[in-house]
């Protein structure tokens, strides 16, 4: 079903499609998003007369509904290892490296006025080593090394793609990108499941970053992320969707941890322990939790906000505290009410630089939004 959308949509349908995402979104509170874009050309695999309409449609999608975007550009050459792409994967692909960068730049200098408000900004996304093979790669690394933008790459997400680049390369993923110099501080791994001790280390002198999408690797049966090693390793975890069955970073928040809890058999896996010796401190585990789903996400893509402090946007949400989950709590209380009882629900209002998107609940443009994106809908599911 993916595909038949992918093969049929249009710039027309993407930004209604877009809309539709970034507006659930807002409505759970999130303020930026990080598009990890690759539906870059026709449905023939042609470009576009504008190159980058498709781009530029999810930006205006974002720039409608209010949120800051980061246009995360992907680079896809291939299928994979000895695949041939299928008919819907021809519509993903840029064969050429400098072909990418061309797009890439041009889609740069379209957002450079948005860029400076700090509203629409670009990033690299090598898609991952099966769609990038590394001579590929060598061609972008100067560009992405030299710029000060965020680098999204899909890493080690199911056990079937670390055997394929065993085979290919005779390395794992991230041993294969270690090797090529393409980890560094503005690199974040998106999932990141299935990584060895010596990997996780690897990302550590790095800097670099992880994005765990808890919503979408469970549901495709990926695996659990291992987050509580990458902290004790000082690797930042944020928080992505990845998912069309749901948007609610609170959720996946949770899950970070009580799928670990599953995993090891034991509660609060991912409590702070002020030394590793010490024992877990409960009580600080709402606050890191909340970091993941605001911080630490902000930090991956860049983005202006992610706290409240001086110097900083006014982006923000608020909570109902007569909700039926969160009803009862105190200042104290309220993180671990939220992170481990709410939800999506219980936000009412939404702020981005100091503006409101959300207002009680309501998107100004809620019912226009689902109204187009129901007839999307009819348009790509009914019978020919």
């Amino acid at each position: 079903m993916m595909f038949r959308a992918a093969t049929s949509l249009d710039p027309d349908g993407v930004y209604d499609a877009s809309r539709m995402a970034f507006l659930e979104m807002a409505l759970a509170g999130i303020t930026t998003v990080g598009e990890f874009h690759y539906l870059h050309r026709d449905p023939a695999g042609r470009s576009y007369a504008e190159p980058n309409a498709m781009a530029l449609a999810v930006v205006r999608a974002a720039r409608d509904v209010g949120l800051r975007i980061c246009l995360l550009h992907a680079a896809y050459a291939r299928a994979g290892w000895r695949r041939a792409p299928s008919v819907a994967q021809q519509r993903f692909i840029i064969a050429s490296p400098d072909d990418y960068l061309a797009a890439y730049e041009r889609l740069r200098a379209s957002l450079a006025a948005d860029t400076a408000a700090g509203l629409a900004w670009t990033g690299y996304a090598p898609h991952s080593v099966r769609a990038v093979p590394p001579d590929y790669l060598r061609v972008l690394l100067p560009a992405m090394r030299a710029a000060p933008a965020p680098v999204h790459m899909h890493v080690c997400e199911q056990t079937n793609e670390n055997e394929a680049c065993l085979a290919e390369h005779d390395t794992t993923p991230i041993g294969l990108l270690e090797r090529e110099g393409a980890l560094h501080a503005g690199f974040t791994a998106i999932h990141a499941i299935h990584v060895a001790n010596h990997e996780v280390a690897a990302l550590a002198r790095a800097g670099a970053r992880v994005c765990a999408c808890p919503t979408t690797e469970r549901c495709l049966g990926d695996g659990i992320n291992p987050a509580d090693t990458f902290f004790a390793r000082g690797v930042p975890v944020a928080l992505g969707t990845d998912t069309n069955a749901q948007i609610d970073l609170l959720e996946d928040a949770r899950e970070l941890d009580t799928h670990l809890r599953l995993k090891h058999l034991q509660r609060v896996v991912l409590a702070p322990r002020p030394e590793p010796s010490a024992p877990p401190e409960p009580a600080a585990l709402a606050g890191l939790l909340l970091a993941c789903a605001t911080r630490h996400g902000a930090d991956c893509l860049r983005a202006p906000g992610g706290t409240l402090e001086p110097g900083r946007p006014s982006d923000f949400f608020t909570v109902a505290l007569d909700d039926p989950a969160l009803a009862g709590s105190d200042a104290d209380s309220l993180p671990a009410a939220l992170v481990f009882a709410g939800g999506r629900s219980c936000i009412r209002d939404v702020v981005v630089g100091g503006r409101p998107i959300v207002e009680d609940g309501r998107h100004p443009q809620q019912h226009a939004i689902t109204t187009a994106f129901l007839a999307l809908q009819r348009d790509l599911w009914s019978e020919p």
